[in-house]
């Protein structure tokens, strides 16, 4: 059994390690070298001083290099590992699949913020906050760190969980570390700032299509639970409907107004990036203001979607395997 069903079996076996254990900071994680391939090649192929199309060509051949590497690297491991022995190769791809998932760290971080305002000062709160978000967090007052946080689960439950467990059902641990390098690429060069505004766009376009159908998946599992929790499934799939595309990316809105509607609180609005402030529409309703307890409801929520997907993933890849 082990051998014919070895893809979801290891994908159930990496969720479950990532649950326990979360990021291994002590082990070489993919990610890093990932990292690492990209600011390498970052070094040698951008060029601020270079005319736009040669910036954004230069972004293209990045992109393909990371992703080439990436997937080669994988597989080619996967296949030695194989055929060294069957048990080598199952405990390298369960490895694999622990390390695409990311829902541990996002809640162990997400949940530091909420005990920084309940215990500590709010300056605190700011700094946990900052670890996890890209705004600027140094003036945000206790509603708005609550909301920074909330938006951060949202969006990262796609982009470090559903979406992970998407393509490693569609194409094994290989196909997931793909999905990550591309995740990876976007959090890296991805901006719309002065310095990645051209050579960012082929790795930040590349995001929007590989989180696309992962992240209405997202939203349409997280409302499915949203009475597990006893949170507002109509609201939230109203607010989705109403709001799922009042943001910059096609995919970001689609959890984070979920979320808002589940919780009957407004998320969105404008921040600060670097300094330079950035317009955002509002995402629900303002029908009571955000509180600390929000982020462990935007915590419930993420595992519970997470968990419906990981069933239902298998479940598929298992009947398909037949």
């Amino acid at each position: 059994m082990l051998e014919k069903y070895h893809v979801p079996i290891a994908i159930v076996a990496g969720f479950i390690l990532d649950f326990f254990l979360g990021d291994p900071y002590r082990m070489p994680h993919p990610v890093r070298f990932i990292g690492a391939l990209i600011s390498f090649l970052e070094k040698r192929l951008l060029n601020t001083e270079d005319s736009k199309l040669r910036q954004r060509a230069f972004g293209f051949v990045l992109v393909a290099l990371v992703l080439l590497a990436t997937g080669g690297i994988s597989a080619g491991f996967l296949y030695l590992f194989y055929r060294i022995h069957f048990v080598a190769g199952f405990i390298l791809e369960l490895l694999l699949c622990y390390f695409c998932i990311a829902a541990n760290d996002l809640k162990k971080e997400s949940m530091n913020v909420l005990k920084k305002l309940q215990g500590s000062s709010i300056e605190d709160s700011r700094k946990a906050l900052a670890r996890i978000v890209g705004r600027d967090t140094q003036s945000l007052d206790e509603e708005e760190i609550v909301k920074a946080a909330v938006e951060t689960v949202a969006e990262n439950s796609n982009d470090g969980v559903i979406a992970p467990l998407f393509y490693m059902a569609l194409g094994g641990p290989v196909l997931g570390m793909i999905y990550k390098a591309v995740n990876t690429m976007d959090s890296m060069v991805g901006y719309k700032n002065e310095r990645y505004r051209f050579f960012g766009t082929a790795a930040a376009r590349c995001d929007d299509i590989f989180g696309f159908i992962p992240a209405r998946l997202s939203a349409f599992f997280a409302i499915a639970t949203c009475p597990l929790l006893k949170l507002n499934a109509r609201k939230a799939f109203k607010i989705f409907m109403r709001d799922r595309y009042k943001h910059s990316s096609p995919n970001s809105a689609q959890t984070e107004s979920v979320y808002a509607g589940a919780m009957e609180i407004q998320l969105g609005g404008d921040a600060f990036y670097g300094g330079i402030l950035e317009h955002k529409e509002f995402l629900g309703d303002d029908i009571r203001k955000p509180c600390a307890k929000d982020i462990k409801s935007a915590c419930g929520l993420m595992y519970a979607s997470s968990l419906l997907t990981l069933l239902i993933f298998c479940a598929v890849r298992f009947a398909l395997t037949k």
